[in-house]
């Protein structure tokens, strides 16, 4: 059995959709006669992001020791941070070679949260990226982004998928909903989701994060439900009319397509992460106006929205991940 190292500075069990793809890539590899080990934030000493709790910061001392005791046969990078930081210096130090991934516009991110213009988070990253095997991105167009940007090297787009057994259609039984699900965060473009003023629709929110009490204070008439997961989540989506996706700033968002195979079409702006996952007039819609957007993904059909969510898979992810991985020697 071959053995993968993730290094991620990730904490498990965290609501997003870095820690969902390995959690299920690490599923899917021991069917395979692969093993997953992770390297992340709970082999060290950590502590909460600034304005940002949910983010871990980890000083990762003595990595090396930890990456030759798990002493792998593939080494991959998930995340840009500390833990990912230390590992790619000490990799490239002993000459060890290993794949990453980019997985959030992060440059965008940091420059809404902490006001670091994006060039320089960019050059960071640039120069993160450029000794990796393959960088693994979440589509076609940020494949393309990232080449804008001046990224170099081998860059290939990455699919998700949704577990079946859990998210697949359901009789619905509520009145006309709309959703939200994910980490209700400032740069997730919730304001634009719970100011909506559209006529005679409930709006439920399904998550938590560090916006969530601002959200609560401004839009009462928004009802915040917390994180769901497994098939409580399934009947928040399936017991909706469309699924409401604001964010300007995700590369992919799986709740998208998680949705989709519950049958409830995606309503989004026309930007990246949307354009590659909607099949628009077919399993949602993309307008400049949201409103816009729901009011033809109300005349969608829940079936035909389900078949087309089909082809996002699992097993597809992990093929991609598998066939590209390289030898650290």
């Amino acid at each position: 059995m071959k053995t993968i190292l993730v290094i991620t500075d990730i904490i498990d069990g965290q609501v997003n959709g870095v820690a969902t793809t390995f959690e299920n890539l690490k599923m899917l590899a021991g069917k395979d006669n692969f093993k997953i080990e992770f390297i992340n934030p709970h082999c060290f000493y950590n502590f909460s992001a600034p304005r940002y709790p949910e983010v871990k910061l980890s000083i990762p001392l003595r990595i090396g020791k930890k990456i030759k005791d798990i002493n792998p046969d593939y080494v991959h990078i998930a995340t840009e941070g500390p833990i990912g930081l230390a590992a790619k210096l000490w990799l490239d130090k002993h000459k060890w070679k290993y794949n990453t991934s980019y997985h959030t516009k992060f440059p965008e991110f940091v420059e809404r949260i902490y006001h670091i213009p994006e060039k320089y988070t960019y050059n960071y990253l640039r120069w993160f990226h450029k000794h990796s095997g393959v960088v693994l991105t979440t589509t076609q167009t940020m494949v393309e982004e990232l080449k804008e940007n001046g990224f170099t090297g081998n860059i290939l787009s990455w699919t998700r998928g949704v577990d079946s057994n859990i998210f697949y259609p359901r009789t619905k039984t509520s009145g006309l909903t709309l959703i939200n699900v994910g980490r209700v965060s400032k740069e997730k473009g919730l304001d634009d989701f719970c100011s909506l003023a559209y006529p005679n629709a409930k709006k439920i929110v399904v998550g938590d994060g560090p916006y969530r009490k601002d959200l609560e204070s401004k839009y009462p008439n928004v009802e915040f439900v917390g994180v769901k997961r497994g098939n409580e989540l399934a009947e928040y989506y399936a017991n909706s009319d469309v699924f409401v996706f604001p964010s300007r700033e995700d590369t992919f968002g799986i709740v998208m397509i998680e949705s989709m195979a519950c049958g409830v079409p995606v309503a989004a702006y026309n930007v990246t992460g949307p354009k590659d996952v909607i099949d628009q007039n077919e399993t949602g819609f993309m307008d400049n106006s949201l409103s816009v957007a729901i009011d033809h993904c109300l005349e969608l059909n829940r079936t035909s929205v389900y078949e087309k969510s089909k082809k996002w898979t699992w097993e597809n992810c992990w093929e991609i991940f598998k066939n590209n991985l390289v030898t650290v020697d």
